[in-house]
């Protein structure tokens, strides 16, 4: 087998010299980056052919190349060789797409039709080694002649109308996906190195607590031509533009109406609740305010309500299934503002469908209630946990508490939610502000010190090795 290292300082180079040895018809096995540039291993695609006579041992006898060739192989082989093959081979991604189709079709050939009861069945997908390519950064599927890309599309063409198990395709489609995968990441991340202004952002962006894939679904659409104060105000004027509030709107005590307040365990949902019956109170007066709490689990929660309430000139109500909840909104509906303090769940607890069932009445608007200061995994799993029908409507409780804000806007940015207001301390209830998306974001850009959490510029590769932040977000990034 005719396999050659070409060294080159660039890829672009290697490549060449590659082409200039095999031709038309050149196979890159792997490409790796080198002290003096970047190595390409290489071969011909007519090498390819010398796989079917190749025994297990190193030296092959005439009469046992022939009797391979006579013997019909056994179903099992024919449906694995493929995978033997890859894993021997280490071949770049791009070929490997290719020789699978031409292998298929190549043992159709050889073997006659082969049906789906021929197939064994399909085990689950095993790890196989891969190798980077530089080719389609290259532009090589783009540049390829005309006669490669018939005898490719006639080849895809009798490949897909085989009798191939459904199995066998969807790894196929799930191994182009993975490879598209990786090919934009490794551009990207080309891209960050050749622009220290994108580099620098994407670390701002992570050292604020935003995640990678939202940084690098905003740094992707940044125009190139911008200096470094420009580039920081394009940033933050699309977070600004992306993080849905209230402020077109009435304030959530001027709109009034019945609102239940949800969330998990510890977040601040009574003090907010007493929060937002004091601003109504404040300027409707005490009258205008209705307080119900659904808390029977959590000692003395009933209590706490009450002694707000107390404060503000409010009469707290507790409610104890959905019969007298249903009583008490209909008792109260002469109200301004009806606000239900719930009870404090785990995500994840099996009272919390229950709790959510009872709120499942006609004008009960759920207000998500998210404390600021909580890692962004924390936050996710609160808002799908609590999700809602409609739009989803938030509070980010405890800001004073939050070292970094970015998790909770990043939250909040990915899962489109509307922010209703935020809390700023205990103090009932002056420490309650309206959601203003610019003062949010630019207060999340001035986190200062260094965390032993904080990424390096090495670790940007780290980051990157999941699936594209595009297929992600699904397109709903406002640029």
């Amino acid at each position: 087998m005719n396999i050659q290292r070409f060294t080159a300082p660039t890829s672009r180079e290697a490549l060449a010299k590659a082409r200039m040895a095999f031709g038309d018809g050149t196979l890159i096995l792997s490409n790796r980056p080198t002290e003096n540039g970047v190595e390409v291993v290489a071969t011909a695609e007519d090498t390819l052919a010398t796989l079917d006579l190749m025994p297990s041992s190193p030296i092959a006898k005439a009469g046992d190349i022939t009797a391979t060739r006579s013997a019909k192989p056994a179903p099992q082989e024919v449906a694995t060789k493929v995978e033997d093959d890859a894993a021997q081979l280490a071949m770049s991604t791009l070929s490997f797409q290719d020789y699978v189709r031409e292998r298929m079709l190549r043992k159709r050939h050889e073997t006659g039709n082969i049906t789906s009861a021929d197939l064994p069945v399909q085990a689950p997908p095993q790890e196989r080694p891969r190798a980077p390519t530089s080719e389609r950064l290259l532009g090589k599927r783009e540049t390829a002649a005309p006669k490669n890309d018939a005898h490719r599309k006639s080849a895809a063409l009798a490949f897909q109308s085989a009798a191939v198990p459904q199995g066998i395709v969807d790894e196929l489609h799930a191994m182009k996906e993975m490879m598209e995968d990786r090919f934009n990441t490794l551009a990207w991340l080309g891209q960050a190195r050749q622009n220290p202004i994108q580099a620098n952002l994407m670390l701002k962006l992570i050292r604020s607590g935003y995640s990678p894939n939202l940084s690098r679904t905003i740094l992707e659409r940044m125009p190139v031509e911008m200096n470094p104060s420009e580039s920081i105000r394009w940033v933050m004027d699309v977070l600004e533009r992306n993080l849905r509030t209230d402020a077109d709107g009435p304030a959530v005590q001027e709109e009034g109406g019945v609102f239940a307040l949800i969330g998990a365990t510890g977040v601040g949902k009574t003090t907010t609740t007493a929060k937002l019956a004091g601003l109504c109170a404040r300027t409707h007066g005490a009258g205008s305010v209705g307080l119900i709490t659904l808390d029977t689990y959590r000692v003395g929660a009933h209590e706490q309500l009450r002694a707000y309430g107390k404060m503000l000139g409010v009469v707290a109500h507790l409610a104890h299934d959905r019969v007298a909840l249903q009583d008490l909104l209909g008792l109260l509906s002469s109200k301004k503002m009806v606000l239900i303090d719930t009870t404090g769940l785990a995500p994840r607890d099996p009272r919390k469908h229950e709790m959510l069932e009872l709120l499942d009445l006609p004008n009960v608007k759920r207000l998500l209630v998210l404390n600021s200061g909580s890692h962004g995994d924390t936050l996710d799993e609160a808002v799908a946990a609590f999700k809602s029908t409609g739009v989803q409507q938030a509070i980010f409780s405890k800001t004073d508490e939050a070292v970094k804000l970015g998790p909770a806007i990043d939250a909040a940015i990915r899962n489109q939610l509307v922010l209703r207001g935020i809390t700023t301390g205990q103090r009932v209830p002056e420490d309650w502000e309206p959601a203003n998306a610019a003062k949010l974001v630019r207060q999340s850009m001035r986190t200062v010190g260094i965390s032993a959490y904080d990424p390096k510029v090495s670790d940007l590769g780290f980051y990157f090795g999941q699936p594209s932040a595009q297929s992600l977000l699904k397109g709903r990034m406002d640029a």
